[in-house]
């Protein structure tokens, strides 16, 4: 469905503000192509109102690109919130920060790609938007240098062509793969372009030929429709099709299909049931997709019948709720209606749907599987490298579990870290999303106060070698102090205890501070004593972490 942003700016005052706001930041600014980048903003705002999309997803469309060309893009975001408020500004803070992500090619790094940007589109309308704005891009792809329009089409393709399909969104990915084909097969690419045109020609006078016939019969039954036209396949979902018979196109009955669409459910079987009745249906080529929905929840009925002079020709039938859910996908479920010039925009809905509409979305496709990932999200993080690497860890893992993830070696020769630019502890927890830089140092190797924090595998495993391999270089060989660091919420007398724990122990306290609460009201407690077996002080660890309102203990020697 094409849409002009002309149309609806007529009945939306937010899209009409977001218009100007765009416009105003870009101009004078050009794409590759040469045209104003503001174009670009309103093809991305376009096609989200094509999908029908609510008005807060399309104003965020055209300012999606904001940050991107702002020298300051956090406070551009804040512009955006200020302007247009706060969910607006969520969504396109996820759209730019997707675009900062790196796209190496490798299929580990390419899942936790496609895992970051789930994790980033908690709010769907950000990967809407991604898609809107990547299918404009692909259009002037031909304006980039060529080993750029490689790299785009290729992520395309290892991206977001398999989210779209996990949403149910096959318009979208089709558009994707046929944009992107002419860069990654270009010779392939033109000899299908010149071996179909033809038949593609020729499979339209046909079915233009069964039309008036189709529509004769369903008339004589009493069978009503909303539409009958032709849909014509996608030309890489062809080329993938081909590679399996052998490039023989022959072989290939969908080639152009017929589309009916009716009322209801009883109609697509009563349609059916016509349709055979007057054309015979090809054996093995009746498909029940309405009783057994594929995966993603796609219903419809397909069959291929032999038609006039014994050719064949593939006829789908589904109703519009059907039809709509198979063009738009996940995107279908938050439409608005349909812009009407004298009344406005309409039934606007929230791509942030309520719980119980989410969970039957969920339950109709393979959303529920992909997109949330509930338990992945739950037990692992998903971090960055300062080159925007997309790093999966357990949730919990500190800087030093990172370094080890990259590499051993850098995992052995870690001193101290940036989270999102600030130092910070070797022992802090990261969070999916943050930025984590190690920092590192020639001739140094682990400490063994590491194995009380660190959360993966393979860095204890890996610190456990070091410490026995270079026993000497890698720890102080007389440690002065112990540290400890207890995270702790409130609890009268919870000092009075810890303490009480040390002298038990015959353990002298040096010092002793508590540092002030953090966001969310804990504190941190900071103990230093002179230096203690190893034994000793995991004992004296283990007592502190059964206390009430101990939430984490950690310690190193120095």
């Amino acid at each position: 469905m094409s849409v002009s942003i002309q149309q609806i700016i007529v009945g939306s005052d937010l899209i009409r503000r977001a218009y100007d706001f765009a416009k105003n930041i870009h101009q004078g600014q050009r794409r590759k192509n040469g045209e104003p980048i503001f174009n670009h903003c309103l093809a991305t705002a376009e096609k989200l109102a094509g999908w029908r999309l609510d008005e807060e997803t399309i104003a965020a469309g055209l300012l999606h690109d904001v940050p991107f060309v702002s020298k300051n893009p956090s406070r551009a975001v804040e512009e955006i919130k200020k302007n247009f408020g706060e969910r607006i500004a969520l969504v396109v803070a996820g759209v730019d920060q997707i675009g900062k992500i790196s796209y190496r090619g490798t299929e580990s790094k390419v899942e936790n790609l496609r895992k970051f940007i789930l994790y980033l589109s908690r709010d769907i309308a950000v990967i809407f938007i991604k898609f809107a704005s990547r299918l404009d891009t692909l259009k002037i792809l031909y304006a980039y240098p060529k080993d750029v329009q490689k790299h785009i089409a290729l992520k395309t393709m290892d991206v977001y062509v398999p989210l779209a399909r996990e949403l149910g969104m096959y318009h979208a990915a089709g558009e994707m793969e046929d944009l992107a084909f002419p860069y990654l097969y270009p010779e392939d690419h033109k000899w299908l372009m010149s071996a179909v045109k033809d038949r593609y020609e020729e499979r339209e006078r046909y079915l233009e030929q069964l039309k008036p016939i189709l529509k004769r019969e369903l008339e004589l039954n009493g069978v009503s429709f909303l539409e009958l036209n032709s849909r014509a396949k996608h030309y890489f979902s062809l080329y993938k099709k081909l590679l399996r018979y052998n490039m023989d196109l022959d072989k290939i009955y969908d080639l152009v299909a017929l589309r009916l669409i009716v009322k209801d459910i009883s109609d697509c079987y009563t349609a059916l049931g016509i349709i055979h009745r007057r054309w015979p249906p090809l054996s093995g080529r009746i498909k029940d997709y309405i009783a057994s929905p594929k995966t993603n929840g796609y219903r419809s009925l397909h069959t291929t019948v032999y038609g006039p002079d014994n050719k064949t020709a593939e006829i789908q039938i589904r109703t519009q709720e059907m039809h709509e859910e198979a063009e738009l996908g996940i995107a279908a479920h938050f439409a608005y209606q349909e812009f009407k010039s004298s009344r406005g925009y309409l039934g606007r809905l929230t791509a942030t749907a309520n719980p119980k509409e989410l969970n039957l979305i969920r339950e109709l496709r393979a959303f529920p599987k992909k997109l949330t990932e509930v338990d992945f999200f739950k037990d692992r993080i998903l971090v960055l490298t300062p080159k925007g690497d997309v790093i999966d860890l357990p949730a919990g893992a500190t800087p030093v579990d990172f370094a080890y993830k990259i590499h051993s070696d850098i995992g052995d020769k870690c001193v101290g870290a940036k989270v999102n630019e600030k130092i910070a502890t070797l022992n802090t927890e990261l969070q999916s999303g943050d930025i984590v830089e190690i920092l590192t140092k020639k001739n140094k190797g682990p400490s063994q106060a590491w194995l009380t924090f660190v959360k993966t595998p393979q860095a204890r495993e890996r610190i456990k070698i070091s410490l026995r391999e270079s026993p000497i270089s890698f720890q102080s060989q007389n440690p002065k102090t112990a540290c400890l660091l207890v995270t702790i919420a409130d609890h009268p007398g919870l000092i009075k205890l810890i303490t009480q724990i040390f002298r038990d122990a015959k353990i002298k306290i040096s010092t002793l501070t508590i540092g002030p609460a953090n966001k969310t009201g804990l504190k941190t407690l900071k103990i230093t004593s002179p230096a203690l077996a190893a034994a000793r002080l995991k004992k004296l660890v283990e007592a502190i972490k059964k206390l009430p309102s101990v939430k984490k203990v950690n310690y190193h020697l120095n």
